[in-house]
């Protein structure tokens, strides 16, 4: 049922293939992991093929070794009418440890929407209201995020223009 999962945590071993020749998983890969753990997590609160229109304030904090135990947790911070806002957090540790030893390993925020059909239009998501503080500061952060993200987008419109009348 749509708009009940809000969380989702996927784990696995970091493989061989996952990695560089320094035994440190590549940053493609953990950006895959992300954004498969972020459309499960879509589809579940959604109930619709969803599709990845933003990845925003990614953080590489630590490394991923091969053999560790990795977690990707997937929490809605934010929706809008047809998107779906997810901070995410990639943890390791060792598999002969516990989950207190995790260490966080890469964030960011996710943003989903959800479509018809995998070629189709955008259909409306479940609302998702904050609950406590928490959340409401959860939210806050995603729109920060986003807003950042924007920034960009705007600086480098603004480059490109200046460079084409250079030209």
């Amino acid at each position: 049922m749509s708009g009940r999962q809000r969380q989702l945590t996927m784990r696995f071993l970091a493989e061989p293939s996952d990695v560089n020749f320094g035994g440190k998983a590549h940053g493609g890969q953990v950006m895959k992991w992300i954004d498969q753990a972020g459309y499960a997590a879509a589809v579940g609160w959604s109930g619709h093929y969803s599709v990845t229109v933003a990845v925003g304030g990614i953080r590489f904090v630590a490394p991923i070794r091969i053999g560790d135990l990795v977690s990707v947790d997937a929490t809605l911070i934010h929706t809008g009418t047809t998107s779906m806002h997810f901070a995410v957090d990639v943890r390791a540790r060792d598999p002969r440890g516990d989950d207190a030893d995790a260490r966080l390993c890469t964030h960011c925020v996710i943003v989903f929407v959800a479509l018809d059909a995998p070629e189709g239009a955008p259909v409306p998501v479940p609302p998702w209201v904050p609950q406590d503080e928490e959340d409401r500061l959860l939210a806050e952060y995603a729109m920060q995020v986003m807003a950042l993200g924007k920034d960009v987008e705007q600086a480098v419109a603004r480059y490109r223009q200046a460079a084409d009348a250079h030209k």
